[in-house]
């Protein structure tokens, strides 16, 4: 014989129950399916291997409001960069009594901050 080890399979040819046993026969589900077990027969492997697999952790938060205070702000200074360039300069030459309306939240924004200076145009 060779030194080259044989597969247990070709030594279990010709034998009835294969390694599987003559009750049990290797069938269906015998420990249950899935995790199914975890708390009683499989409590040894999900202990070892995944411990805090059960249980609580922590505190329900009901009605949880995500990003409630999400709100994105411009500075003064930097409101005319919203409307561009040449809409302002477009304003500027047509001199009418209407002060021209910017919507921020079209644009993104929800709140308005103070710092810089605006231009003597009025804008809502």
């Amino acid at each position: 014989m060779s030194n080259i080890k044989r597969k247990k399979t070709r030594k279990l040819r010709g034998h009835v129950s294969h390694g599987h046993g003559r009750i049990g026969k290797h069938r269906k589900h015998p420990g249950g399916r899935g995790n199914a077990g975890g708390m009683h027969h499989h409590r040894i492997n999900f202990d070892k291997y995944h411990p805090g697999y059960f249980g609580k952790v922590g505190m329900r938060n009901f009605h949880l409001r995500r990003q409630h205070k999400f709100r994105p702000e411009i500075n003064l200074d930097k409101l005319w960069s919203l409307v561009g360039a040449e809409k302002f300069a477009e304003l500027e030459k047509e001199k009418s009594t209407k002060a021209p309306v910017i919507d921020l939240v079209k644009f993104g924004y929800y709140k308005l901050l103070g710092r810089g200076h605006l231009p003597a145009r009025p804008v809502i």
